[in-house]
This record gives C-alpha cells, sequence and structure tokens, in this order.
C-alpha cells in the first residue's frame, strides 16, 4: 500500500497507448487516407512507447525511490517477459525463415540485445538497458545532468532516425551510423532512445518542475501542434529513414505524463497486467484474423478494410488478455487465499502518512525565519518511522539536510540514494574517517582533541563544531574560543557548520527559560568573539523542535526538526508557544488472531496478574513489547482501540502478544484490526498520550519501534 490515491490516469492511458500500438502495426487509416493515417501511426501513436518507458521510470528510479533491489527486480521481470515472448513466437520466426537467414548467430545476438527477435519485441531489451542507463546515469550524476547526457544520445538517435536523411549528406555521419546498424537496425533501441524516457518519467515523480494543471495542458497542446508540424514537414522532405525518433516528442511526452499525473483514484492493477498482454500478444492476433479471414473467404472486409482490420486485432488481442488476466488472478488468488485479506497485516505494522508528513513540512517551514533551512533529524530509523522513507519524502519536499546520530545510518542513506548534507550529530570513531569521505557525511567536532584525530587520518571532512553551552554533553566548551579558532584555522579540516544544544528549551518554566537564554546569549557571544578574531563563523544552528516552537524568533541557517516533523509533541503536558497544526505521521496497528472465552476467576498471561470477575470474552493481538509496545502498559494500564471502541489491555504485555478485554463490545472476530496508536472511527489514541501512560516521552516511545514490523506507506 504505497498511496491512498492511485495515479488512475496512468493506469488508464495505458490502453490508450496499448492500442495506438495496435494501430502502428495495422495502420487503421491507411485504406482511406495516407495522409491521415500516417498522422495517427507516425506521429500520434509515438506516444506509446515512450508513454511505457516514462511509467517504468516514474516508478523505478526516481531519486529518492531507486535501489539495487528494484532495479534487478525489473530488469529480472522484463527478461523473463521477454524469454516468454520469444518462445511464443518461435513458430512464427520458423515460418518467415527467420533461422535460415544467413550469420544467423551474430544476426541471433543482435536481435536478443536491440532489435527483438519479432518486430515489436524490441521494446523489452530496449526497457531492460534503458532503465540500467538511465538508473546509472541518475544515481551518478543526479537528474539534471543524467538528463543532459541521455538527452544527447536521444540527439544521436535522431539523425539516425527521423533525421537521417541529413546525417546520410555527410560523409562522416553516414559512416558512423553505418557501423551503428550493423549492431541494431535502428537507433530507436535501449541505447538511444529509452534511457532519456526513463529519466523524464523519474523526474516527473520527484517533482522538481512540478507545474500546475492548466499549464502543463497547455503545454501539451503548444508540443502536440509542433509535434504534428515537425513530422508532417520531415515526411514531405522525405528525410526519415524510420519516423519513432521526434524532437518535439520530448516535450510532448513530459507535458502528457505530467498531466495524467493530476488524474487520481483507484488502482487498476487489472489494466497494467492486461496491456501488457495485449503488447505482447497482438501481432499474434494479426496472425489469426488474416488466417481466420483467409479460411473463410472474409479478407475483403477483415484485411483490407483497414478499420476493420484493426477493430478486429483489437478486440482479439483485448479479449484474450482480459482472460488470461482473470486465469492468472484466478491461479495467484487460489495460492494465496489464506492472505488475500489481511495484506500488510501479518502480525502489526505500521502506517506511515506522507501527506501529514508533507503537511508538517510546509507548517514548520512556515513557522522558520526567512532564510532558514530545515534539516530534518531521521536518527533512530527517523523515530520509527523509517529512515529511508522519510528523507526520500521530505527530499521530494525540497529538504536538502538531514541529521543522524551515527555514522552507518548515514551511510544507509547514501547507498539508497539521499542527497544534500547529512550531519553525523554523534561521535564517529576517527578511524572511520575514510567512510566519510567516501560516503560525503558531515561530522560533529566535539573537542580540540577529537578534531586533531579526525585531521590526521588523511581525508578533509566536512565538519560542524558542536559547542556546549550547559547541556555538559558533547562539544567544545563555549568559553574555549581559542581552541575553536584553531580548528577553524586547521586546512585539513573543512568546518561547514557550528551549533549548540538547548537542553531546557521544552519547557517554560521561568528558571528554564532563564536558562535557555543563558544559553542561547552563550552562543552568541562565542560567535561575536569568532567575528574579532577575524573569521566570518559558518552557518549556525541552534534549534531542535523545541527551540522553534518556544524560541521561533532567534535567526539561524538551520532548525534540526526532530519530533514535531513527525506531528507529535514529547509530552502531553508540553505548552509550546508556537501552537502549529501538526499531524501524526505514524500509527501503530495490529490484529485479533484468537478469541477466548475465559470464565470468572480465571486468569490471563503471565504471573495471573489478570484474575477474571466474571465470564469475560479476551481478544489476543499478534503485538508485544518486543514490538515497541511499552511492557508497563500491562495490567488495564494501556488501552487498544478496535471497531472504533476503547478496550482495555488485560493480563502483563508478552514479547509478542497481548491481551485485550473485549465483553462489553459486539462483533469482535478474528482478522479484526486493532490500533494501538493512530485514529479508529472518531476515536484516536495519540502517541503521546500512549507514552504519558507508560511513563516516558513520545520520542522514545516511537524510536523503540521494533524492526520486525511491517511499515506501510500511505
Amino acid at each position: 500500500m504505497n498511496h491512498t490515491k492511485y495515479y488512475k490516469g496512468i493506469d488508464i492511458f495505458r490502453v490508450v497507448a496499448a492500442f495506438l500500438i495496435i494501430a502502428i502495426h495495422t495502420s487503421p487509416l491507411s485504406s482511406y487516407s495516407q495522409t491521415g493515417d500516417f498522422i495517427l501511426t507516425r506521429i500520434i501513436s509515438r506516444v506509446a512507447v515512450p508513454f511505457f518507458l516514462m511509467t517504468s521510470g516514474f516508478f523505478l528510479i526516481s531519486k529518492y525511490n531507486y535501489n539495487d533491489d528494484k532495479l534487478r527486480a525489473f530488469v529480472k521481470k522484463t527478461v523473463l517477459i521477454y524469454a516468454v515472448s520469444i518462445v511464443i513466437y518461435i513458430p512464427i520466426n520458423i515460418y518467415n525463415g527467420y533461422f535460415a537467414m544467413d550469420h544467423l548467430l551474430p544476426n541471433i545476438i543482435k536481435d536478443l540485445l536491440f532489435d527483438g527477435t519479432l518486430y515489436h519485441l524490441w521494446y523489452l531489451p530496449a526497457s531492460v538497458i534503458g532503465a540500467m542507463l538511465a538508473w546509472l546515469f541518475v544515481k551518478k550524476t543526479g537528474f539534471k545532468k543524467a538528463l543532459m547526457i541521455t538527452s544527447a544520445f536521444y540527439v544521436i538517435g535522431l539523425f539516425g532516425d527521423s533525421y537521417y536523411g541529413i546525417s546520410e549528406k555527410l560523409p562522416l555521419l553516414k559512416a558512423f551510423y553505418g557501423y551503428v546498424f550493423q549492431v541494431s537496425d535502428y537507433t530507436r533501441n535501449g541505447v538511444f532512445f529509452a534511457p532519456v524516457f526513463f529519466v523524464l518519467g523519474g523526474m516527473i515523480a520527484d517533482k522538481p518542475f512540478r507545474t500546475s494543471l492548466k499549464k502543463s495542458l497547455i503545454g501539451l497542446l503548444v508540443s502536440v501542434l509542433l509535434l504534428f508540424s515537425e513530422g508532417l514537414l520531415l515526411h514531405r522532405l522525405g528525410v526519415q529513414r524510420h519516423d519513432s525518433m521526434y524532437i518535439l516528442l520530448l516535450p510532448c511526452m513530459y507535458f502528457l505524463f505530467h498531466t495524467l499525473t493530476f488524474w487520481k483514484g483507484h488502482q487498476r492493477a487489472f489494466l497494467r497486467t492486461a496491456t501488457l498482454v495485449i503488447y505482447i500478444i497482438h501481432p499474434m492476433m494479426i496472425v489469426v484474423v488474416r488466417l481466420f479471414a483467409k479460411l473463410l473467404g472474409l479478407q475483403t472486409l477483415l484485411v483490407e478494410n483497414s478499420v476493420v482490420h484493426y477493430l478486429a486485432v483489437s478486440i482479439t488481442s483485448t479479449s484474450f488478455a482480459v482472460l488470461s488476466v482473470l486465469a492468472l488472478y484466478k491461479v495467484k488468488n487460489s495460492n494465496t487465499k489464506t492472505k488475500a485479506s489481511v495484506i500488510n497485516k501479518e502480525r502489526a505494522w505500521i502506517e506511515i502518512d506522507l501527506n501529514n508528513l508533507s503537511h508538517n513540512v510546509k507548517v514548520l517551514r512556515k513557522a522558520m525565519p526567512e532564510g532558514c533551512e530545515l534539516m530534518a533529524v531521521v536518527k533512530a530509523d527517523a523515530y520509527g518511522h523509517g529512515s529511508f522513507e522519510v528523507s526520500a519524502a521530505v527530499s521530494r519536499m525540497g529538504v536538502k539536510s538531514f541529521a543522524v546520530a551515527a555514522i552507518d545510518e548515514g551511510i544507509a542513506l547514501r547507498r539508497h540514494g539521499i542527497e544534500g548534507e547529512i550531519l553525523i550529530l554523534g561521535y564517529t570513531n576517527p578511524a572511520r574517517a575514510r567512510e566519510l569521505y567516501k560516503y560525503k557525511l558531515t561530522q560533529t567536532l566535539i573537542s580540540l582533541e577529537y578534531a586533531g584525530f579526525l585531521a590526521n587520518q588523511g581525508y578533509k571532512i566536512k565538519t560542524h563544531i558542536k559547542v556546549d553551552t550547559g547541556m555538559h554533553r558533547l562539544g567544545f566548551a563555549a568559553s574555549d574560543v581559542d581552541d575553536i579558532l584553531k580548528v577553524l584555522r586547521d586546512k585539513k579540516i573543512y568546518v561547514c557548520g557550528i551549533f549548540t544544544h538547548l537542553c531546557v528549551s521544552d519547557s517554560l518554566k521561568a528558571e528554564d527559560v532563564s536558562f535557555t537564554k543563558m544559553q542561547i546569549s552563550s552562543f552568541y557571544q562565542l560567535l561575536e568573539r569568532i567575528r574579532m578574531a577575524g573569521i566570518e563563523p559558518p552557518p549556525i544552528h541552534i534549534q531542535s523542535s523545541y527551540g522553534l516552537l518556544n524560541y521561533p524568533e532567534l535567526k539561524c541557517d538551520y532548525v534540526r526538526a526532530g519530533i514535531a516533523l513527525y506531528g507529535v509533541l514529547s509530552s502531553p503536558h508540553d505548552n509550546p508557544h508556537l501552537h502549529l497544526d501538526l499531524r501524526p505521521v505514524l500509527s501503530l496497528k495490529s490484529q485479533v488472531i484468537l478469541m477466548r472465552a475465559v470464565r470468572s476467576g480465571e486468569s490471563v498471561g503471565y504471573g495471573r496478574s489478570f484474575v477474571a470477575k466474571r465470564d469475560s470474552l479476551i481478544a489476543i493481538l499478534s503485538i508485544g513489547y518486543a514490538d515497541g509496545v511499552p511492557r508497563n502498559l500491562s495490567s488495564e494500564n494501556g488501552e487498544v482501540l478496535i471497531g472504533g471502541y476503547t478496550v482495555p489491555i488485560v493480563g502483563r504485555i508478552c514479547m509478542d502478544q497481548l491481551a485485550v478485554d473485549v465483553t462489553d463490545i459486539r462483533d469482535v472476530a478474528v482478522g479484526m484490526t486493532a490500533t494501538l496508536i493512530g485514529t479508529d472511527n472518531s476515536n484516536s489514541l495519540s502517541a503521546v498520550m500512549v507514552a504519558d501512560k507508560a511513563g516516558t516521552i513520545t520520542n522514545e516511545l516511537l524510536s523503540r519501534m521494533g524492526t520486525r514490523i511491517i511499515r506501510s506507506i500511505t
């Protein structure tokens, strides 16, 4: 479950694209107008394959979603489909004399890699090669440079395709393309054609240039008109060797796909599989229709009439696809019958609401001083929310700075493709300096001695200086100006930030406010002394979540947003100056796995701590303290929501299960959802309330969520 609203427009256009593909290979208007048929099949229908490529890129290589496993899965699936398709069409290849051609082996290799063993199958190896190239370029260079590189490849392909008439007049280009065509019959392949559309799809998913629907529609209309003009002009000039690649196809596809993303609704997974089957099988249906027409003497109607021929192929292809998908789903459902209704409900799961996360980012930014950047604190697996999922989401919202506690947390984010500054707030052994340098991580300097050890490792590492203004944990003492100046002047150390931490900024008690103001004053005095020494201080940050909520007037370069980013306060007793509309991002849920009738006088759980005072109905939930439920919520100290009703936890919470008393509510059954944190109908159990009942703070509760819980993104 990745979205509460799916990209319905993309799913629906898959059908349009599939029928456009059939049009390319059946020429529906050829019996009536050659020009009209050219416009339909050689201009309009040329959006179909790029659309499919962009769809793959959209879901595969968004900068914050791509990873090795996802790419490998895509390649493996596509290669499998390609292999099955090759086998399906072996009879037709035998009939066509494919295996009797000269130089069979090199031609088979060429077709397998680029051209496909039948005319429409080129799309599958192109998808594999295009995905790998696009993924590599995006990972190594970022989207902008990847777009430039793949666009350059596309331009090279153009002059071997629609603009080949120009190339063949230039001896050097003609010779170049002569070599290219020895390897691939067309430049419309996985090297020159496909990568740019994968990158465009990923860019739209990444939303760096998001525009309004109105502007997108205007851009689409203009680019389509220009594409028509380009295609007809090239056709009239007779310069096209093939007609798959146009200059205006790129902006046309960008605006078309961008427009489709505005159309959201329920997912149409059925259409995804069906349109793939249509694409694969329609050449076979062309053969079937022609054979059927010949046997029945209906060639004039079913073949020579191009519109009827197109409709016959479309109907047979669609029928075959629908029947195939229904059969596939039937087999799949029979194999997963026991799991079908409880996806993401096995034992326990966390739901992460990215809409609320996005809302919180906007609210916090609005509260921050102008020019101040939000630094997302994603340590401890983003307070139990999932460090990669949260980092990826806020990155798409424009957040470029992150904070973690340990080097391995930072490395994990880099390996998942997270860019921007990643500040390690805690200690890193200087022996790991090479990893800090390799993964471009920023290390906190906690003392002069530590800075020296790090500098002597031979790597110029980005650092922030931590200043102790009263917490007495990590950092240079605010009075150690000389030591801090030594670090700032050390050419072996790259200092790009300086910060302190306010230890009682969450409290508005008079003595705590006084102490916090002393810390702030001490830090700013230090900065002034640094300036007096002739050095301009690097970017500064003082505020964490409560620093912003209670001291929003501070002018800093960053705000380290931790608990507030996730939409909750640390304690229900906190009453900060700023009352922001923050929304909880995380819900914790489990399910009823067993119903147990317990008679009066019988006990439940370890230590017999709960003894029924009446005949009771007990529901067992598949979640326990190993999943992050505090054990001191046992024995009716904690509550759970089932069917919108609040029910008490009874007995001791076990490592893997807990029991709740559902005697007073009706119709509780195995499989029902139990909400431990979150909302059920009109009732809610907030994380801050649960933490308070457990005698702790929300920060601890959330960051101790068990690693075995499934995380569901909505």
